[in-house]
């Protein structure tokens, strides 16, 4: 039986019974699940092992990369950059960044780059894996892009390019990129776009299923779809690579701790305040939160509702609730908010699973805290 360690507060028993089953029965190895509520840290659970090949255990400080679950940190920064007056979500993202408005892109805004809608989902031209890893000259070259779609008119899941963006759009207005802005204002929390190299020995190696594969995540592909997945292809195995562990992409090289992601989006689902520090106020969280675009996603092909870079609970998949919001990696981690509940939710894991949605310990862990919440 895999050993279980850290807290789960009376109350939040069934949380830990369906962490351990994660483990017993839907084929966990190493994983952490955190959950905060009002500000308090109920549950800080973590077990199994983060380097199989080593034998290393999980530890309470042990990094995972979370993939697509870095987006909802990448919005939070942006949401900081609003309640500070430094970005307007409704300004077209050219008043920042003269050279984005090319191509016919000169009245996309920052919400509807933040919501996927600017049709810049991949690169037109052939692209490599080494082509993410100089996150300037990508976001350059997106810039001069003409769009798969005309802006505004649909979402489109942009997977590895919206990092590119969200971080030339963020430093033009803020003067810092995202990974620097996220190493000085979460460094404490734990959460770091790429990985220090100081912390090398605290990452959990990814591990995925053979047939895994970015491609996998769309049938018969269009243009746009190609673009997004197979331009070039990604492998579930990248992070375990020094160069991926180096790069800026705020889109999917986040390593976080779930202690660290459920502590941010507790603060979120409250005041905004996070350990006595305003990080921002509850009307900046309903304007980043609020509804941009709502129906079925050009790249996933799944129903989606986007706020601005957080993804909306429309389909239950963060609880009963609606009005949560956060977003989720390939693979299995997740962090949402639930302002309803004030809680912040967290889960990281390295044995990725190929569900796109509905993953069972996902599920499993979601319901689990709801069911202790009502009892």
């Amino acid at each position: 039986m895999t050993a279980i360690q850290g807290k789960a507060a009376p109350g939040f028993e069934l949380v830990r019974q369906a962490f351990l089953a994660n483990f017993s029965e839907r084929s966990d190895i190493g994983a952490a699940v955190a959950l905060v509520i009002d500000g308090e840290l109920v549950v800080d659970l973590w077990g199994g092992v983060a380097d199989p090949a080593l034998g290393r255990p999980w530890q309470a400080d042990t990094l995972a990369n979370v993939w697509s679950t870095t987006k909802g940190v990448t919005a939070a920064c942006f949401a900081m950059l609003a309640e500070r007056g430094q970005i307007d979500y409704d300004a077209p993202v050219a008043k920042y960044w003269s050279e984005f408005g090319a191509a016919g892109k000169e009245n996309v805004t920052v919400g509807m780059l933040l919501s996927h809608q600017a049709g810049l989902c991949g690169f037109r031209n052939p692209a490599t894996i080494e082509d993410f890893y100089d996150a300037e000259r990508a976001a350059a070259r997106l810039a001069a892009a003409e769009p798969f779609w005309e802006p505004g008119t649909q979402s489109g899941y942009h997977a590895i390019t919206i990092g590119f963006l969200a971080t030339a759009l963020f430093r033009r207005a803020e003067g810092r990129t995202i990974k620097q802005f996220v190493k000085d204002e979460f460094g404490d929390l734990d959460i770091h776009i790429g990985l220090p190299e100081e912390r090398t020995q605290s990452a959990a190696t990814m591990l995925a299923p053979p047939e895994l594969s970015s491609t996998g995540m769309v049938g018969e592909p269009t243009e746009a779809q190609l673009a997004a997945m197979a331009n070039p292809i990604i492998d579930p195995l990248l992070p375990n690579t020094d160069a991926w562990r180096a790069a800026e992409i705020p889109s999917a090289n986040g390593f976080a701790t779930a202690r660290g992601l459920a502590k941010l989006y507790g603060a979120l689902a409250g005041s905004g305040d996070l350990d006595g520090r305003q990080l921002v106020s509850r009307k900046t969280i309903a304007t980043a939160t609020d509804e941009q675009i709502r129906g079925m996603d050009a790249i996933l092909s799944i129903p989606a509702s986007w706020g601005c870079g957080f993804l909306r609970n429309s389909d239950g998949v963060y609880g009963p609730n609606e009005g949560a919001f956060g977003h989720s990696g390939w693979g299995g981690s997740f962090a949402f908010a639930d302002p309803t509940c004030k809680l912040g939710l967290a889960y990281t894991m390295n044995r990725m699973g190929t569900d796109l949605m509905g993953d069972p310990r996902n599920v499993a862990l979601v319901d689990s805290v709801y069911a202790s919440l009502s009892s």
